[in-house]
């Protein structure tokens, strides 16, 4: 599987440079998420939009995995740049109720820098 990072201060972009998303590739990206967490990135976004085909809704589960490791990371796992092929199946497996998605690479970032704000901010105040 081929993928691209662009790793920021407060987020890292991985972007998948494959056209079909299936079993044969799951894996490597599974083992992207964990990676990235282990470095100490709690908001991953994912660009999907070099994905045409996706045949199987066990395929896009695995991205269950990354939204996880951000969560427990009190961070953000967004999907973006996702085709109506991949929408629809995300759709019929109820993993758009469980992922956060947007349509564009700005929003996600805008998400994360409004969550990150959100954070400092709650983080300052002394609710005791």
């Amino acid at each position: 599987m081929k993928f691209s990072i662009d790793k920021h201060e407060k987020y890292v972009v991985l972007g998948m440079d494959e056209v079909k998303f299936t079993n044969e590739n799951t894996p490597k990206l599974k083992s992207e998420f964990i990676l990235l967490n282990a470095e100490g990135f709690r908001n991953i976004v994912l660009d999907l939009s070099s994905i045409k085909q996706c045949d199987d809704s066990q395929d896009l589960s695995s991205l269950l995995v990354g939204d996880r490791l951000c969560k427990k990371a009190n961070g953000l796992f967004i999907v973006t740049g996702v085709n109506d092929v991949v929408a629809k199946i995300l759709k019929m497996s109820n993993l758009d109720q469980s992922l956060t998605i947007v349509s564009k690479l700005d929003e996600a970032t805008d998400l994360i820098f409004m969550d990150e704000i959100e954070k400092e901010l709650l983080g300052g105040v002394d609710l005791g």
